[in-house]
């Protein structure tokens, strides 16, 4: 029997390993960084690993404190493999791959996690597969784990430690609890103390739902455990506050964190219900079974605080204790951004399994909900039947023929006719009261979000970031005795990261010209590999094509050296830029980068 369960085990991990595969890994290195953020995670990545310099992250010259260094030291360990320049040309795939590995990782944990305690007698070894896919085609999840940035791996080690310590409560074992507190160190290390007050509110509130709470909290081993948490993780912050001081303390805790949550950062505010709409987005399109499954948690704690429970029967309620701590915490947070929710899905995902098992039986709340759910699938198949409503809406400036380019590749068609299929398809399941349908639908969605979502990143890269990447190849091969190079207008962060040089980014304002101008007098920088000649006569620009035509843009002289997409090469004499420059300060403009920072990263 225990073979058996050993076989039976192995499998269901080989099929959620495929599952993730297809999911998060498969041409994960095809398409170039996405602007605006993952160049800077990229950048700074690549900076360590060629440096040297493990400590501290940097981007463009100047100091980048808004995350620690687990996300860059994982890129920079890909960063630094063998012929890195080969196998991964766009350098998106080091940068991308510890994103990838964590969600596969917290995957194969939520499939475990059921396998080894089945919940309500649930002995299928479905529900677990269940889980894991409500976890990695949960929208939210497709995205970020293929993005270069922090959040994926938070999700991943925080996620793994927040499983790991329920299965240290639930299990018979004597064995020391120290892979959670490992976990937990490494999610610090990630992205900062948020990571401690998301497990200490998810834990604190399962354990004051038990009766044996003390029996629970001896098992967790907190003393031992924390001592491990802080070993992993704060000797970091030490030696970087001994090496840099103030700027980070000020930058790291006073800005990026503390600043974050009490006041609104970048524009990022919205109301307090705000993670209501994202936690509906979040499951689509199983949505209402995410919904049944919580109610359903609900009834039963409520039904078994009445009476004594197993500790290995409370996954769910260890899932609502989770999922309403990032609920709450990230709702008070005066800034706040659809991936602060990215650390519930796990939970989610776990509650989605419990409607799955109590949805078994064919009764009222089944024909519920299936209904709903498939309402639900045919208005996205009806929003694609009427794209040409929507697609008349889209304004993006950098991707002007964006619209006409979705209906040519043949996307929106392929979107109309997986959807209407899927639609179709699961009304004909629910005609034949399958038990297990929303397990096959979740593979259809898996087969569905391959076929969909590889052209669509790939047209994106084509529009969106291809001319970068031409315009940063010229500049290389264009560039003189390493003159100063600028960026007006939009502000891509890729094209520090591609051309490798030192940019000043500057707003296509009277005020960003008057900046340019001083800062390439008084801005000193250099990085590992770049330092300008801020003392000659020439200067390279990027600008956008509605930034050059401004008035005070296109009154300097210019030679025209390229143009791809949007973006205009040009080389200018700083002589004609200073007069202008001059000539803007007589008419009552001013500089102002000083205090606005422009490239506060």
């Amino acid at each position: 029997m225990i073979l058996f369960n050993s076989k039976k085990r192995l499998i269901t991990l080989l099929i959620i390993l495929v599952c993730g595969f297809i999911t998060f890994i498969l041409d994960l290195g095809n398409t170039g960084l996405v602007d605006e953020t993952p160049p800077l995670f990229a950048s700074a990545a690549r900076a360590m690993s060629e440096s040297g310099d493990w400590l501290t992250p940097k981007v463009n010259g100047i100091f980048r404190f808004d995350k620690p260094p687990l996300i860059y030291w994982l890129m920079g360990f890909f960063y630094s493999l063998p012929k890195n320049e080969i196998w991964d040309s766009f350098g998106t795939l080091s940068a991308r791959l510890p994103s990838a590995l964590a969600s596969l990782f917290l995957m194969l944990m939520i499939g475990d996690t059921l396998f080894c305690w089945p919940q309500k007698d649930d002995r299928q070894f479905l529900t677990p597969i269940v889980a894991s896919l409500g976890f990695a085609l949960s929208p939210l999840i497709i995205i970020w784990s293929r993005t270069a940035v922090s959040d994926a791996l938070l999700t991943g080690t925080l996620g793994i430690s927040l499983l790991l310590f329920w299965r240290r409560m639930a299990s018979d074992k004597t064995d020391q609890c120290i892979s959670a507190w490992v976990f937990l160190g490494l999610a610090i290390l990630t992205k900062g103390p948020v990571a401690f007050v998301l497990a200490f509110l998810t834990v604190t509130s399962f354990l004051f739902s038990q009766k044996n709470w003390k029996t629970l909290l001896s098992k967790i081993n907190p003393k031992k455990g924390f001592l491990i948490t802080i070993l992993i993780s704060v000797p970091w912050y030490i030696l970087e506050l001994i090496k840099e001081g103030k700027p980070f303390l000020d930058s790291f805790f006073g800005y990026h964190n503390f600043q974050r949550y009490t006041s609104v950062v970048n524009n990022h505010s919205e109301p307090f219900w705000f993670f209501l709409y994202i936690m509906i987005l979040a499951s689509l399109p199983f949505t209402p079974f995410l919904y049944h499954g919580i109610f359903t948690a609900l009834k039963d704690f409520l039904k078994s605080s009445k009476g004594s429970r197993n500790v290995s029967e409370t996954l769910y309620t260890f899932s609502l204790c989770w999922l309403t701590s990032v609920l709450v915490f990230f709702s008070i947070s005066s800034t706040k951004l659809p991936s602060y929710w990215l650390p519930a899905i796990p939970a989610a995902a776990v509650l989605i399994s419990n409607s799955f098992i109590s949805l078994k039986n064919l009764n009222k709340s089944y024909l519920f909900f299936w209904i709903f759910n498939i309402l639900i699938l045919f208005g996205v198949s009806l929003a694609f039947f009427f794209s040409n409503i929507w697609l008349s809406s889209i304004n993006d400036p950098e991707m002007p023929n964006l619209a006409s380019e979705l209906l040519s590749s043949g996307i929106i068609f392929k979107a109309k006719l997986f959807f209407s299929s899927f639609t179709l398809i699961a009304v004909i399941l629910f005609s034949l009261k399958s038990r297990n349908i929303l397990l096959y639908l979740q593979i259809l969605l898996l087969i569905g979000q391959s076929f969909l979502m590889n052209p669509i990143r790939k047209l994106a890269d084509t529009s969106r970031q291809l001319p970068l990447r031409n315009i940063s190849k010229l500049i290389l091969d264009i560039r003189e005795e390493r003159e100063t190079l600028a960026m007006i207008g939009i502000r891509k962060p890729s094209l520090h990261y591609y051309s490798r040089q030192i940019v000043f980014y500057e707003p296509n304002t009277e005020e960003g010209l008057i900046n340019l101008s001083d800062r390439l007098k008084n801005d000193r920088r250099k990085n590992y590999e770049d330092q300008p000649d801020y003392e000659r006569k020439s200067l390279l620009l990027v600008i956008d094509e509605y930034s050059s035509r401004l008035r005070q843009w296109s009154k300097i002289n210019h030679q025209k050296l390229g143009k791809f997409g949007i973006y205009n090469l040009w080389r200018i004499q700083k002589s004609d830029l200073n007069k202008y420059s001059e000539f803007l300060v007589k008419s009552g403009y001013k500089s102002d980068w000083e205090n606005k920072k422009v490239e506060k990263f």
